[in-house]
C-alpha cells in the first residue's frame, strides 16, 4: 500500500544517490553549525567580564573624566575606562555628568 518506489533497479539506485547526497548536505550543515555554536561559546568563556562603573574620557591634556556610566551603557563613547564603585560615587559627587541613560546615580543611591 505505502510502497510508492519505482520497481526499476536504474531509478531505485538514482533516488538512492539523490537521498544519499542530500543527507551529506545535512550532515555538513548539522556539522557547521555546531562548530559555529561551539566558537560563540569559546568567545564568550575568553571575553573580559564586563566592569560595573566606566568613566567616558574627555579629549586633550590628561583625559579628564567627562561622564559616569553603568557597566554595559550603550552610550559609552570609545574612551572609557572602568572604575571601582568608589571611583564612580567620587567623581559624581565631584560634579562628573552622570549618563541620562543608564543612570548610574541612580544605581550608587546618589541623590543631588
Amino acid at each position: 500500500m505505502f510502497d510508492v518506489l519505482p520497481p526499476d533497479l536504474a531509478r531505485l539506485l538514482t533516488l538512492r544517490v539523490w537521498h544519499a547526497m542530500w543527507l551529506q548536505r545535512i550532515d555538513t550543515k548539522i556539522a557547521d553549525l555546531q562548530k559555529r555554536d561551539a566558537e560563540q561559546k569559546q568567545g564568550q568563556k575568553g571575553r573580559p567580564q564586563e566592569p560595573d562603573w566606566i568613566v567616558e574620557l574627555g579629549i586633550g591634556n590628561g583625559r579628564p573624566p567627562i561622564e559616569v556610566h553603568v557597566g554595559g551603557c550603550y552610550a559609552a563613547g570609545k574612551r572609557r575606562r572602568p572604575v571601582p564603585r568608589d571611583e564612580a560615587r567620587r567623581l559624581l559627587a565631584s560634579g562628573v555628568r552622570a549618563c541620562t541613560h543608564c543612570k548610574p546615580d541612580t544605581h550608587l543611591r546618589i541623590l543631588d
